[in-house]
């Protein structure tokens, strides 16, 4: 593997202006990363990685490198088209160097900070906070850390491992406290919050609600909408025959997880042509090549128990796709799996006064990622709608700084502790219990 790494990095031209650090949401100064790596000097190329994105492990794994910093390398203007392949050298230095970061909690400045959800963006806060000295909690409706990552990406692309090797250097080890299966919004509401002193909320939850088709034969027992397939997919019992309505990523995961699942045919249903597919090259590929087939300008109108209706689309001058009449055909199936979008179910502006959303239900927040309720700030999935995970960092980041400024800003807090003086039992010794007991 080293060797084969260092071959890749010893590809790099080293531009003076490097178009693969501006491909790169987060603008990873990869070749300086680079020439750290290839001047032995492992330690710093893995500590830049990690400053400039916490996420650092589990982007190496699930970018979209193909049309960003690899997609923006200038090999891809020689004859050959053989773009330097950073993905590769950024998990070896990452996974490599991780192993070495054991250090503790940074000094506190003695606030306190709240994350809802534990997403890529909401690591990121509270990563970033923490390492700024804030006293961190997160909050998650989940039993473990990870969000989308570990419930709505495969195990095959992101390994359960790399979110808990996260957990325990960059949470455990740095102070920053986890509340599991918590939902914020239910019991515990954002004014809880604030009231036992928390400085600043970042809301970074998920969207975790599947958007129905509404056609008939959703309910079906043998019908699943991907979020909740991904999430565990080995308790549903759709055959080994499927149907994916959908497209794009979270389709071709759905797809190419029912093939590990034991599924001998899996076919893919698109309502417009090829040139629409919004899922990246590389998974469209990797999806044929484990046998996933597609049927293109097939428009769903009904599910049954033993397969899917479809009505072909034509495409039009204005390039919209509109339903043949009387062109209905039976798809043999045995399962569906709807991928075709998520949305939000958050609780949390249903019971926190102040905060507002727009129509898609995506909370409504400043350039600085700041709400409409002062102290309270967004960022991720529950603003953007479903984006990557780099870009959820990106965000994060900027966010972070908003937040700690804003912290900065307020006054004292001048509150005196009502019970600072009273006594504190003594918890009894076992020698003390022992002889209470003759």
């Amino acid at each position: 593997m080293a060797l084969h790494v260092l071959d890749e990095a010893n590809r790099c031209l080293g531009c003076k202006k490097p178009l693969c650090q501006q491909g790169c949401p987060i603008h990873t100064n990869i070749p300086e990363v680079i020439r750290l790596l290839k001047a032995n000097q492992m330690d710093e190329a893995g500590k830049m990685l990690f400053e400039n994105n916490p996420m650092t492990t589990v982007c190496a794994l699930v970018c979209n490198h193909e049309n960003q910093c690899e997609g923006h390398c200038v090999r891809n203007r020689m004859p050959s088209h053989d773009p330097v392949h950073f993905s590769i050298i950024e998990d070896y230095i990452s996974t490599t160097y991780a192993n070495k970061m054991t250090a503790g909690p940074a000094p506190k400045n003695g606030m306190k900070a709240a994350v809802v959800g534990s997403g890529p963006a909401g690591l990121t806060i509270a990563v970033l906070l923490a390492r700024w000295g804030y006293d961190v909690t997160i909050f998650d409706a989940r039993d473990k850390i990870g969000g989308v990552m570990r419930y709505g990406i495969p195990n095959y692309r992101l390994p359960d491992s790399v979110l808990d090797d996260f957990q325990y250097r960059h949470l455990e080890l740095k102070g920053i406290k986890v509340r599991p299966n918590t939902t914020i919004g239910k019991t515990i509401t954002i004014d809880d919050l604030f009231r036992d002193g928390y400085k600043s909320v970042f809301i970074g939850a998920g969207l975790w609600k599947a958007n129905a088709m509404h056609i008939k034969g959703e309910t079906l027992g043998n019908v699943a909408f991907g979020i909740d397939y991904l999430a565990n997919s080995k308790a549903f019992r759709l055959g080994d025959d499927i149907a994916v309505i959908g497209v794009g990523n979270s389709a071709m995961d759905c797809a190419r997880t029912a093939i590990r699942n034991g599924a001998r045919h899996v076919t893919c249903y698109a309502r417009r042509d090829e040139s629409c597919i919004s899922a990246s090259e590389y998974e469209v590929s990797y999806a044929k090549l484990e046998g996933v087939g597609f049927r293109f300008c097939k428009a769903p109108v009904e599910i049954r128990e033993n397969g899917l209706i479809c009505r072909d689309t034509v495409k039009g001058e204005d390039g919209k796709f509109t339903q043949v009449e009387g062109s209905e055909t039976f798809y043999p199936h045995t399962g569906v799996i709807v991928s075709v979008s998520q949305g939000s179910e958050s609780n949390l502006v249903k019971t926190t006064t102040g905060i507002e959303t727009n129509q898609k239900g995506l909370l409504t927040v400043s350039e600085d990622g700041s709400t409409t309720r002062a102290g309270v700030f967004a960022g991720g999935d529950a603003v953007m709608g479903a984006r990557t995970v780099v870009e959820a960092v990106a965000v994060a980041k900027k966010v972070a700084e908003s937040m700690d400024a804003y912290m900065k800003a307020l006054p004292a807090d001048d509150t005196t502790d009502p019970y600072a003086d009273i006594p504190v039992f003594q918890t009894p010794t076992s020698d003390v219990l022992a002889q209470q007991e003759l």
